[in-house]
């Protein structure tokens, strides 16, 4: 995924200035994908002059409200449709997993435990937008199914840092 299809497809959803878009990442695409304001900015630029978005707007401060184009909206069919998905995954959780063996039993624990308190926080929170956007809200929210997913995905990953603690040896 590039961060170009990113702000394409966010700005599908909803016409939206830099700033809002890079709030739309921490709120909507944190799990997938990050982007700051310093890439948002510069990469908006670039879909400018590639004529896959242009201005709606022009507010204070110099502010400016970014809608995607037809081109853009073809663009964004395109990679979703007729391009191959890049299963490689860039995970420093998972990376730091691999080498976590290397610390002694202590440090183990509080680590595991840590990450597991994230991840409780994090099923809230899916838990929150099911409520608001789930399958029997009506109209139903496209965005029951992704939602659906993190949940799932989430759940997994609780049993297993639970697992995970229960195997290590008590602190003694």
């Amino acid at each position: 995924m590039s961060l170009r299809h990113a702000v394409l497809g966010l700005l599908a959803v909803q016409p939206s200035t830099g700033y809002e878009l890079t709030q739309r990442f921490d709120r909507s695409l944190a799990h997938a994908w990050h982007a700051s304001h310093s890439q948002v900015y510069p990469q908006l630029a670039q879909l400018e002059r590639a004529g896959l978005v242009e201005v709606l707007s022009e507010g204070p401060r110099r502010s400016r409200t970014w809608e995607i184009t037809d081109a853009g909206h073809e663009e964004l069919r395109h990679w979703l449709v007729e391009t191959e998905v890049d299963r490689g995954q860039r995970n420093e959780s998972g990376v730091r997993w691999f080498f976590f063996q290397l610390l002694d039993p202590a440090d183990r624990r509080a680590v595991v435990a840590r990450e597991l308190e994230y991840v409780e926080r994090n099923g809230a929170m899916l838990d929150e937008l099911a409520a608001k956007a789930g399958p029997e809200t009506q109209p139903p929210s496209p965005l029951a199914p992704t939602i659906d997913l993190g949940q799932r995905i989430n759940a997994v990953m609780a049993g297993w840092l639970r697992d995970q603690l229960a195997a290590l040896p008590d602190d003694d």
